[in-house]
């Protein structure tokens, strides 16, 4: 009878460190370019703004929480996809005034914390590292939640805003206008709108 008690504690046992290994199991997300959109903007003699947006970037989420509450976050940009709707203005912010992107081709965002405000509205905290230059970045973070495409793949989606200060990173290039203000503005503001997609 004794023996039989045992065996009983043993299998609960198990079972439940099973169930509890099985929720702590890491997912692993990766960004799905085609429906995703990596933007930004940047005021241009003080009385507008340009906008662009690069079109190769690569990320990706790990995680062991359905409400991400404890993701992993890396992302990278190809600063050669930069596009700006310009070919002549492309190849400037490719140059060394701006990006440098034969010397450094990518930017590299690695995420250090991701913690849930309200609902659905995270902070996302993390290193953004472009022309060798490394700083904290805070980012707004709308989760718009997670469902099934049309293939069966599991997809989750989220807005991303945030800002910069481009002279922080070394792009410096600049020309005053007459009446004294600056052609490109320093605050760059970013937004993006990311689809990613569990592996299997």
């Amino acid at each position: 009878m004794k023996s039989n008690s045992m065996k009983l504690i043993l299998a609960v046992a198990i079972c439940f460190f099973a169930i509890q290994s099985k929720a702590q199991e890491k997912k692993l997300w990766k960004v799905d370019n085609i429906h995703s959109s990596v933007r930004f903007s940047v005021p241009h003699l003080v009385i507008s703004e340009v906008e662009g947006s690069f079109k190769v970037y690569d990320g990706s989420i790990a995680t062991t929480k359905d409400d991400f509450s404890d993701a992993v976050i890396d992302f990278s940009i190809d600063v050669n996809s930069i596009n700006t709707d310009n070919s002549m203005r492309d190849g400037h912010l490719k140059s060394d005034d701006f990006f440098n992107a034969e010397k450094y081709p990518k930017m590299i965002f690695k995420g250090t914390s991701f913690k849930k405000k309200l609902a659905n509205k995270y902070v996302l905290i993390g290193d953004l590292t472009i022309r060798d230059v490394t700083k904290k970045i805070v980012f707004d973070v709308t989760y718009g939640g997670t469902g099934k495409d049309a293939y069966g793949n599991t997809k989750a989606g989220f807005k991303v805003a945030g800002k910069i200060n481009r002279l922080e990173y070394g792009l410096k290039w600049n020309v005053l206008t007459e009446a004294g203000g600056a052609t490109v503005g320093s605050e760059v503001s970013l937004a993006s709108n990311l689809e990613f997609a569990l592996s299997k």
